[in-house]
């Protein structure tokens, strides 16, 4: 399995506010990315799997939902992430 707990546990360490606070914008957007990513990755080499392609446009829809909470309530949080995270070419 790709995710496990102990990557779960690392990235709400690095971007949350510690590995139990799960429920921070950042931490969320940052597990988010990380599961895009890899889904990115399984699509590439499998064009077919429309599940998991719709799988990955649903977490796309909820990360840009999770950002768009950031820019109302704090936009230097959302600079922050952004930058760190590299979403913004």
């Amino acid at each position: 399995m790709y995710l496990t707990k102990e990557k779960k546990e690392e990235i709400f360490t690095k971007y949350g506010n510690g590995k139990n606070d799960t429920g921070s914008a950042e931490g969320q957007i940052a597990l988010f990315t990380y599961r895009i990513n890899h889904l990115t990755e399984h699509l590439k080499n499998n064009r077919k799997d429309f599940n998991s392609e719709r799988s990955l446009v649903k977490l796309v829809g909820k990360r840009r939902a999770l950002l768009d909470y950031l820019t109302k309530k704090d936009i230097l949080r959302y600079r922050a992430i952004v930058k760190e995270l590299g979403l913004r070419k």
